[in-house]
């Protein structure tokens, strides 16, 4: 990870767009800068409490992947985020369901938490009929950190505060309209405040201790 006592405005032009850097305590980053690396979605850890394995939680800022799946009772809602999806240029894996049978929600959860859990998708999004169980699926597995987001608030706090890397959406309480922007806010929310990310290898302590 790259170390700066200072990061001006030509410093955050070379940066990846998506990368963490650090800045040393005591460290300055310019005006200039700041406005650039937000633009750049640059994440800057500038507490040297935040512990090295907790970076390697934070989601990432850059979505480009994702899996998406439902229940039977959110077929319609999943193909319209589909298609918000795909006209954004992600790579979406659809895992279904496409039948109007009844399917167990904790199936899909867990068809679409296990790619992103396994580092093969940047994030998932769920659909059910309320998002509820769902979460609660999904956030069985270990490095899931699922959230059901009714409001473009809560998917952006989800993000920023929690680093939720699997939504779960309520076909039932959700307009399409509100599903494309609470989707929208969610993938456009990076997570880069260290007290933040600290609070991730918390998480993370307590499902090893389970």
């Amino acid at each position: 990870m790259k170390r700066f006592d200072i990061i001006t405005e030509a410093d955050a032009r070379v940066l990846q767009p998506g990368e963490t850097v650090e800045l040393a305590r005591g460290g300055h980053v310019t005006p200039l800068a700041l406005d650039t690396l937000r633009e750049r979605r640059i994440t800057v850890l500038s507490d040297r409490s935040v512990p090295t394995d907790a970076t390697a939680l934070v989601p990432k800022p850059d979505i480009r992947t994702l899996t998406i799946g439902s229940d039977h009772t959110g077929i319609a809602l999943r193909k319209q985020v589909v298609a918000l999806l795909r006209g954004r240029g992600l790579s979406v894996l659809d895992v279904g369901t496409d039948s109007t049978a009844a399917v167990d929600y904790p199936d899909m959860a867990e068809a679409v938490a296990r790619p992103v859990a396994r580092g093969e998708a940047d994030a998932g999004i769920v659909i059910d009929g309320a998002g509820i169980g769902s979460a609660i699926a999904a956030n069985k597995i270990d490095g899931i950190r699922a959230v059901m987001a009714t409001t473009e608030t809560i998917a952006r706090y989800s993000r920023e505060h929690n680093g939720a890397n699997v939504l779960c959406l309520g076909a039932t309480l959700l307009t399409a309209d509100e599903a494309a922007a609470i989707v929208t806010a969610w993938l456009t929310t990076p997570m880069r405040e260290p007290r933040y990310i600290r609070r991730l290898a918390k998480i993370a302590a307590l499902e090893r201790r389970s």
